[in-house]
């Protein structure tokens, strides 16, 4: 039901039971977490996470992968589509072990899962949900092509967060991939 995309680098997948404990370590580091949730992630709050996302394809048709490094079949992170329940709109989304930050990655899997969304949803943009101190998600979000739009809160579990909505449209993403 998940289908597999691959990048020159990358592996974009369904999540495998032995992905778990690198997700986990993931979701438990205060630096990958800071603009995510503003605190690292218990398992159990991480296990649900990574249950919830795969739930995603089965209620939304799509949903966010598992991300595999091809050179040595690392986990590194999970990047793809989100769009829950009260969601602005369809996200295309990123997050990273911090390891694997700096090396062009969330560009590469985030540009494939863009053109994954234009090419199967009806969609005339795609929004990235960026916290407005995360300079690196917002030079990522640029290499995307998205331009910077409102500042809104953002409900998660019942609390709010501050994001700016970058978005690109339909239109825009043909003529960059044209």
């Amino acid at each position: 039901m998940i289908p597999r995309l691959e990048t020159e680098r990358l592996i974009l997948r369904e999540y495998r039971p032995e992905d778990f404990e690198a997700f986990a370590a993931i979701m438990a580091d205060p630096d990958v977490t800071r603009y995510l949730h503003g605190q690292p992630m218990a398992r159990s709050d991480a296990w649900r996470l990574l249950a919830g996302s795969i739930g995603h394809w089965t209620l939304r048709g799509y949903g966010t992968w598992a991300v595999e490094r091809k050179t040595d079949g690392a986990f590194i992170g999970r990047v793809g589509l989100v769009n829950p329940e009260g969601w602005p709109g369809l996200e295309v989304g990123w997050t990273l072990g911090k390891p694997y930050w700096g090396n062009g990655y969330a560009t590469e899997a985030a540009r494939a899962s863009l053109g994954y969304a234009f090419l199967t949803q009806p969609v005339d943009r795609m929004l990235s949900c960026i916290d407005p101190h995360n300079k690196a998600s917002q030079a990522v979000a640029l290499r995307l092509g998205e331009s910077k739009g409102p500042r809104r809160d953002i409900i998660i579990s019942g609390k709010a967060y501050v994001a700016d909505i970058w978005s690109i449209s339909r239109a825009e993403w043909r003529a960059q991939n044209a």
